[in-house]
């Protein structure tokens, strides 16, 4: 009689499995960070929202904070995929265009995506920040990915001979780290009301400031 052929075993339902109950857990942490607040929500109260056990939860997140870090993420790169934004595919795409003008534009588009996505979840950190070590360790590991991810944007113009001259690099670095801060969408688009598209027109002459003045006259 002929051997039977073992079958390699093939676990993708398994990780498919996986990656769901993850996401649904990061989801409905997500939902109750904004809703509680981060010192205020629970794991437990996680898990039973997630409609999962305890221990499931703490064998794809070790730790409270590894879960905030996990929602902070999706929530940046909009899915769950491990690729950090600034080498998500549309950012890439950005920081290459050739034209100075369709750059600012490209960015202030990433920019509004960006913050529908996470403003929210970040204004829970730096509430957080205040009273929590690991979330201000954590906030403080943003704020200087975001100033180097976004200082990444001037030095693209500054390439392409695009500044304003009348800008030192380190201006233009701080006119769009604050233009591209969580902190002031919120101030806009909460405490003033504003659309999420006018937040972006708004960006848009923010980050056009960054040019110069005969490239800054062709976005009008």
């Amino acid at each position: 009689m002929p051997r039977a052929v073992k079958r390699p075993y093939d676990n993708t339902r398994r990780q498919a499995q996986v990656r769901a109950t993850r996401l649904r857990i990061i989801q409905a942490a997500k939902a109750l960070f904004i809703e509680h607040g981060y010192p205020a929500t629970t794991l437990e109260a996680t898990a039973a929202a997630a409609d999962t056990s305890l221990p499931t939860l703490y064998r794809l997140f070790s730790s409270k904070r590894a879960l905030l870090k996990a929602v902070l993420d999706v929530s940046f790169g909009g899915d769950d995929q491990p690729v950090a934004f600034g080498n998500r595919p549309e950012v890439l795409a950005a920081r290459a265009e050739p034209d100075p003008v369709a750059l600012v534009r490209a960015f202030a588009r990433i920019g509004r995506d960006f913050m529908e996505r996470s403003s929210a979840i970040m204004h829970v950190l730096a509430t957080a920040a205040q009273v929590d070590p690991d979330a201000a360790q954590l906030m403080e590991q943003i704020r200087r990915q975001r100033r180097t991810g976004q200082s990444r944007i001037v030095a693209a113009l500054s390439a392409r001979d695009a500044l304003d001259p009348e800008l030192e690099f380190s201006e233009a670095v701080d006119i769009t780290y604050v233009a591209l801060s969580p902190d002031v969408h919120r101030i806009l688009t909460v405490e003033c009301g504003w659309t999420n598209e006018k937040y972006e027109q708004w960006l848009l002459r923010s980050l056009r400031a960054l040019l110069r003045p005969e490239l800054a006259e062709q976005m009008g």
